[in-house]
């Protein structure tokens, strides 16, 4: 599982990445397997970081749309960006991947938030993504 934990670390640094430079993910994604190409000090992307990234680019506007329902307190533009993109992937993967178990994609978002966003974040991502987990037979119906 070492090899899932790094596709979804890299996967966050990429939605970060874009975040960032208000670029689209799927060219950062691009730039980080042309890189990863040409530079063998880059790693390499992997298949389950393009898949995730991919698969969030092709609901960003509906996961965006249900944190900013469900983040109670913050809006979108305001919640600290880390946590944002965390929370992103944590729900692309959490609503739309059936193979990963709920509890391991929060699991791992949590552990995300805990090495890279504050001392309060790991709490909020795991509320979040635990009511998003709550109300997935309806989200998943919507989708």
């Amino acid at each position: 599982m070492a090899a899932r934990n790094t596709a979804r670390k890299r996967a966050f640094q990429i939605l970060f990445e874009g975040d960032q430079r208000g670029a689209d993910v799927l060219t950062v994604l691009a730039d980080w397997i042309r890189l990863s190409r040409e530079d063998t000090r880059q790693p390499p992307v992997s298949e389950y970081t393009m898949q995730l990234v991919e698969g969030y680019a092709g609901q960003a506007r509906r996961i965006d749309e249900l944190i900013a329902q469900y983040a109670v307190g913050w809006t979108l533009d305001r919640m600290p960006v880390v946590d944002r993109n965390i929370l992103r992937l944590g729900a692309y993967e959490l609503i739309w991947v059936d193979e990963t178990p709920d509890a391991v994609v929060l699991d791992e978002m949590v552990q995300l938030a805990k090495e890279f966003s504050t001392d309060e974040s790991p709490s909020f991502v795991n509320g979040l993504l635990g009511r998003l987990k709550e109300l997935k037979p309806s989200l998943r119906r919507e989708a």
